[in-house]
This record gives structure tokens, C-alpha cells and sequence, in this order.
């Protein structure tokens, strides 16, 4: 081999270590650019679930903000019935409709703020998950068994979150 071919042959392996190098470059380059965008779309991911959870918890904290008015507001509709109750047996009827005037229009109010009464009737069923029972007394009747005799006091929602559970009494 003369000298001119060997440095060819030199040259041209030089240049296939510096194109096998470059390749190997471009290679670990492709690599980084992936874990990068790997990590971006992540990130991304992380950020939508970050906003939509804020969102939602926002939302929420918009529907129950007036939740501790309400709870405080309980015993005064508690003492309004109670009111209501023992002025309708009275002879006084002028009385009565101011009274049941003023109660409808703050059960009103508060239905528009999100309130609402928990509706239960004798002979419902009983469920321990949505009704708190007080005592147990003996069934009248047999088919009062394991369902509601009384409602003690009343239940209310706050949109859809429970915010006081009927006091009931169950038969046995």
C-alpha cells in the first residue's frame, strides 16, 4: 500500500470516528430533548389538575361559604315552628298571619341562599347514613318496624352537603 492510500484510509476513518461520534451526539441529544419533553408534559399535566382542582375547590367553597350563617340560623327556624305551632292554637288570627307571614318569608330567603328542608314523614325508612335517631320506642304498629315514628328535629341541606341530620325516633 503506498503512502498516499494509507492516509487516505487514515483520513477516511477519522472521518467515520467523527460521523460515528457526531451520530452518537445527535443520538444522546434526541435522548435529552425526549426526557425534556417527557418532563414538560408532565409538568403540563400536573398544572391542568392543579387549576382544575382549584377550581372545583373553589366552587365548592363558594357554595358552602354561607354554611356557618346557616347552621347558627337553625334554632331560630327551630323556635319559629315551635311559634308558629303554639300561636295557631291561640284565638288570636291577626297574630298567626304576621307570624306565619315572617316565617315564610325567611324560609323563602334562605331556600333562595341554597336551604333546604329535609322532608320526612311518619312510616319513612329508617337509614343511619341520613338520620341520626334518638331513642327507640315500641312500634304501634307492625309494619312501623325499623322506620321512623317521630321527627324530633328537622334536617337540612346546604346545596347537596348535609349540613344538620333529622333527630328521628325509630320503632322497635
Amino acid at each position: 500500500m503506498s503512502k498516499k492510500e494509507k492516509k487516505t484510509d487514515i483520513a477516511s476513518e477519522q472521518v467515520e470516528e467523527q460521523l460515528i461520534n457526531e451520530a452518537e451526539k445527535v443520538e444522546q441529544l434526541q435522548e435529552e430533548i425526549k426526557l425534556e419533553k417527557d418532563k414538560f408534559l408532565r409538568l403540563f399535566a400536573e398544572f391542568e389538575n392543579y387549576k382544575r382542582r382549584t377550581s372545583k375547590e373553589r366552587i365548592e367553597l363558594f357554595k358552602t361559604a354561607s354554611q356557618d350563617v346557616m347552621v347558627a340560623l337553625l334554632p331560630i327556624l327551630d323556635d319559629f315552628d315551635r311559634a308558629y305551632t303554639e300561636i295557631s292554637k291561640s284565638e288570636e288570627k291577626e297574630l298567626l298571619k304576621g307570624v306565619e307571614l315572617i316565617n315564610n318569608k325567611l324560609k323563602n330567603t334562605l331556600k333562595l341562599k341554597g336551604l333546604e328542608e329535609i322532608e320526612l314523614v311518619q312510616g319513612d325508612a329508617f337509614n343511619a347514613d341520613n338520620h341520626e335517631a334518638i331513642t327507640q320506642i315500641p312500634a304501634p304498629t307492625e309494619d312501623l318496624k325499623g322506620k321512623i315514628i317521630d321527627v324530633v328535629e328537622k334536617g337540612y341541606k346546604l346545596g347537596d352537603k348535609t349540613i344538620r341530620f333529622p333527630k328521628v325516633v325509630i320503632g322497635q
